[in-house]
């Protein structure tokens, strides 16, 4: 493991800032793979009602890497991982959303892509990270992708990478609400790691702690239903949606675009290597759209226009007799395209039996946060909310 003689700093927001001490590490953040982050949004459209959200991946995937850092000044994880498992937890914690495409969800819904699969075949196959995490040794890079795909061989690492309550949830609370302007991101980062303990080979948070871990995950809770289900942030990924639904639809009739769809065409075939995916950013994306303006196809215009105009379209109940009003004089292509019903579900923290976080009581046994927090078990149930909509242009 080869530490850098002098530590590199990034200048963030949020922490100040966030040294990076190992060699690995810094050469992993200049490759093309990772520096790709930069040109992916970590809120999709979510800027276009909260107009400061227009931080990247790479901003938060630098984040999740500092967070681990100091879960790491954490003396019992600090004992209980050896120098490599350390340096493979720094790892994972940067790189965890190295597959992600632009415009994230959208594009995986329609396109039926994973970005934790994505992620780990980058790790595995991207030659350029393959000789940089080939020098720490031949075993690394198979560990980082089989922290990502939450295999079981690092269990540990997993539930602090991927859990309830992890390094990554950290940080994009914390980053999201900063740059959206929202109170609900306020979390009490370091109470949380300074409860933080291993046992039985598992991540556990003493008794004491209860209190933070509330807050965070009803801070969570509001997060996702006051940003990230915003109503006018879910019209806008309805628009890219049906964008992506049109090219679809246009190659499968071997229409010819005016610009290279190549890229979109061997993701939708499943005929792309990882370079055709790493081509593949919010640039690239925003660019055909542009391109869309002047296209001899109607509806792709009309979308595209929608979409770089912020034209957002409306929105009703879905049980309400109003949607059979508004499509009964629609055409078959107005309806495909210009409409949509879209679900979102969110609780404050799942069942028992969907995901734990552990407590570690005063008589030193493990319990779980849904049998040792009353305001938890009850928020398990009372804090369930579903909203379905029905979206349509005008």
């Amino acid at each position: 493991m080869i530490k850098k003689i002098k530590e590199q700093v990034f200048t963030d927001p949020l922490y100040g800032y966030i040294t990076v001490e190992y060699d690995v590490i810094m050469k992993i953040i200049d490759s093309n793979a990772f520096q790709r982050l930069r040109r992916i949004r970590q809120l999709s459209g979510v800027s276009m009602i909260f107009h400061g959200a227009e931080h990247s991946r790479f901003s938060h995937s630098l984040g999740t890497y500092h967070i681990a850092t100091k879960f790491l000044k954490n003396e019992s994880l600090n004992n209980y991982l050896s120098e490599r498992e350390k340096l493979l937890f720094l790892t994972t914690a940067l790189v965890h959303d190295i597959g992600h495409g632009p415009y994230s969800h959208a594009f995986e819904d329609v396109f039926k892509t994973d970005h934790e699969i994505l992620g780990a075949k980058i790790i595995k196959e991207d030659k350029e990270l393959n000789r940089i995490l080939n020098r720490v040794d031949k075993e690394f890079l198979d560990d980082v992708a089989s922290i990502i795909l939450k295999e079981g061989k690092h269990p540990i690492l997993e539930q602090l990478i991927s859990s309830q309550l992890d390094v990554d949830r950290i940080d994009y609370l914390l980053r999201d609400a900063y740059f959206t302007g929202t109170p609900y991101g306020n979390i009490d980062i370091d109470r949380l790691i300074r409860v933080l303990d291993v046992k039985e080979n598992k991540v556990v948070f003493r008794e004491n702690g209860i209190n933070a871990i509330e807050n965070y995950l009803i801070n969570r809770y509001h997060m996702y239903w006051q940003v990230y289900f915003h109503r006018v942030c879910r019209a806008y990924e309805v628009i890219l949606e049906k964008i992506y639904l049109r090219i679809k639809d246009l190659l499968k009739e071997e229409y010819k675009f005016n610009c290279n769809i190549e890229p979109i065409r061997k993701i939708i075939d499943q005929t792309f290597n990882i370079s055709d995916y790493l081509s593949i950013d919010d640039y690239y994306i925003n660019g055909l759209f542009s391109s869309f303006i002047n296209s001899n196809d109607e509806i792709l215009k009309v979308l595209s226009k929608d979409f770089l105009d912020r034209n957002i379209w409306s929105y009703i109940d879905v049980n309400t007799s109003k949607v059979n009003d508004i499509i009964k004089n629609m055409t078959k292509d107005e309806i495909k395209y210009f409409t949509a019903t879209r679900k979102v579900y969110e609780q404050t923290y799942p069942t028992e039996e969907e995901g734990k976080i552990y407590i570690l009581l005063n008589n030193n046994k493990i319990s779980s946060l849904y049998k040792e927090s009353t305001i938890i078990k009850s928020l398990s149930s009372s804090g369930q909310k579903t909203d379905e909509k029905f979206f349509f242009r005008k």
